[in-house]
């Protein structure tokens, strides 16, 4: 996999509202429900959230620029100085089951770790590995390796994996089923609750990753919702911009207006400014929060082609029958 800073084409001294930022704008043009043509569009869809899952996460960040995780997060073995590393002691295959997480336990203290090339972050691997191995005070392991009981525990479950998915406004609304690929290269089917929030997260029991003691972590979804063509979401309530004509505006009538649930009547009063708001009770979205309504904002729209009566009309009132709607602001 190339370099995740590479990937989401961030310097490394970005921050975290950069990446983040980077991420989010790469997601919506490299989405495979956008790219639907492109048979390549899940493969890199998919390199795109690993990339992330490392730079979105400041203690995976940490250990990538540090060396001591490579960019699919897998550790990276640099042998062991006092013990070596030759051929019949702790290799790289002795790590190739176990999952290195920086939610590990802390080193409190005994000589643990002192011999090991790689630096302090790798002793949560080694206290994964030989954990069972010491259980008293004192108890030591292979290599010498000294831990107080607090240190050891059981054998961690598998850590969680995190996901990003983005959906449509409507699904977000009524639920429904979304494919998720990973970026490990599985897919599954992920059921959408209705009434999701934009920024929700969802936890998926037992779709994480493995751990020593054959437990998996779960999968954790960051679900974000795209922008509609129509609505802009503001919590659980929704906005629409509604064109009306000048003769609507002035008279009045009844205006059709587009919603989640199918088209309504509004009835649009006399003499009704651009800017003018009208609240469609229950018309939003339906949340754990409650209801929220459809916001609908009157904008006048003139003709699309000029018209010589319209045209002198608008001559003769401005002549006859002059007005400044600017006059409060000067």
């Amino acid at each position: 996999m190339r370099d995740p800073y590479e990937v989401l084409g961030v310097a490394k001294g970005a921050d975290a509202a950069a990446i983040k930022g980077a991420f989010r704008k790469q997601a919506k043009k490299l989405h495979p429900d956008a790219n639907r043509q492109d048979p390549k569009a899940a493969s890199r869809f998919a390199e795109l959230n690993a990339a992330y899952e490392i730079l979105g996460d400041e203690d995976k960040r940490k250990a990538f620029d540090r060396g001591e995780i490579d960019a699919e997060g897998k550790p990276r073995f640099q042998g062991f100085a006092g013990a070596g590393a030759q051929p019949g002691g702790f290799g790289r295959d002795g790590f190739e089951n176990f999952t290195w997480s920086t939610d590990g336990f802390q080193r409190r203290g005994g000589r643990g770790a002192r011999g090991f090339g790689g630096g302090g972050g790798f002793e949560d691997i080694l206290k994964d590995v030989f954990g069972s191995m010491g259980g008293r005070r004192g108890g030591r392991g292979s290599a010498g390796m000294e831990f107080e009981p607090e240190d050891l525990g059981p054998s961690p479950r598998g850590a969680d994996i995190s996901a990003d998915l983005t959906i449509a406004l409507r699904e977000a609304v009524k639920g429904g089923t979304k494919r998720l690929r990973l970026s490990n290269g599985k897919e599954l089917d992920v059921r959408i609750p209705a009434g999701l929030t934009d920024g929700q997260t969802i936890r998926l029991k037992g779709q994480g990753m493995q751990g020593p003691d054959g437990t998996n972590g779960d999968l954790l979804i960051r679900v974000s919702i795209a922008p509609d063509p129509l609505f802009k979401l503001e919590g659980t309530d929704l906005r629409l911009e509604l064109p009306v004509t000048v003769y609507e505006a002035e008279l009045g009538g009844k205006v059709r207006v587009p919603t989640l649930d199918g088209a309504v009547e509004l009835t649009i009063p006399p003499r009704t400014n651009s800017g003018r708001t009208f609240r469609l009770k229950g018309k939003g979205i339906s949340s754990k929060q409650g209801t929220g309504d459809l916001l609908v904002t009157a904008q006048i729209v003139l003709p699309d082609r000029s018209d010589p009566e319209f045209d002198e009309l608008m001559r003769q009132w401005r002549d006859g029958k002059p007005y400044n709607p600017r006059k409060e602001i000067g």
